[in-house]
């Protein structure tokens, strides 16, 4: 079995894998200024709620988005179980041809998120992930991840309005009964779902136009299955994309 660590802004998701089949899942909150005896800790109370043994982890494979957090993670996993995980980045083998102005520069989530899609699904491929930050994964027929876009993460958004404005209180993500809202949450609430929604509709429109031809959309994140319901383009979604591109990494690394 080997342990996927997801690093997000917000959330750290772990992920217990048996062969290609995902055992159980968990997630606790991203704490930057914690120690690595802390996440120590935090880890193996998880795999105590999950009923999984130190012992039946042969190995970790880590992906971050929060670099201070690489070094105290990757300390953390290996006081609990004597493994040094595979961290994903510059010398690492993904099988990925990034094809941007800088590659060192891609996010591992994003990385991780694009091995799993090409192996998963046909290309070419739009990838959205709904985190923290939403981001857009563009990639062309051939397998090259050609480039992108980021946006504001929907709770990201919804939070600083809420915290930026006097009357605004904060909300439950869930849609409305009618996209035209007739009081302040269920406007909030057609302006963050539904307007999720059609942003994802407009990118996946002027990126299929510059590819010139009909991509396979690929909807992931915490929120992708509450927004993607309300997208007029057909996409799939997958949730644990990242774990499955983390168990890609592993094994081409291992």
């Amino acid at each position: 079995m080997i342990l996927a660590i997801d690093v997000g802004n917000t959330n750290i998701v772990l992920g217990f894998l048996d062969g290609e089949t995902l055992v159980n899942e968990c997630r606790l909150s991203t704490a930057i200024d914690d120690s690595a005896e802390e996440y120590a800790i935090k880890f193996n109370s998880i795999f105590n709620i999950c009923n999984i043994s130190v012992d039946d982890i042969e190995g970790a494979v880590l992906s971050s988005v929060v670099p201070p957090l690489n070094r105290t993670i990757s300390k953390a996993v290996k006081l609990l179980t004597q493994k040094n995980p595979i961290v994903v980045g510059p010398g690492v083998k993904t099988g990925l041809n990034i094809k941007t102005n800088n590659p060192a520069e891609l996010g591992a989530d994003m990385v991780v998120g694009a091995v799993a899609a090409t192996a998963k699904y046909p290309c070419p491929q739009i990838i959205f992930d709904l985190g923290t930050a939403t981001t857009a994964s563009v990639i062309d027929k051939d397998g090259k991840f050609i480039g992108g876009a980021i946006m504001c993460g929907v709770k990201t958004a919804l939070s600083a309005l809420s915290n930026a404005t006097a009357q605004l209180p904060q909300i439950e993500i869930i849609a409305p009964s009618s996209a035209i809202g007739t009081n302040t949450v269920d406007c909030m609430r057609c302006g963050t779902v539904f307007g999720a929604a059609a942003m994802i509709d407009g990118l996946v429109k002027r990126f299929e136009h510059e590819l010139g031809e009909t991509a396979t959309v690929i909807i992931t994140g915490g929120l992708g299955g509450i927004v993607a319901k309300y997208c007029e383009t057909d996409a799939i979604v997958d949730k644990n994309l990242l774990i499955d591109g983390l168990r890609i990494v592993y094994e081409k690394n291992k």
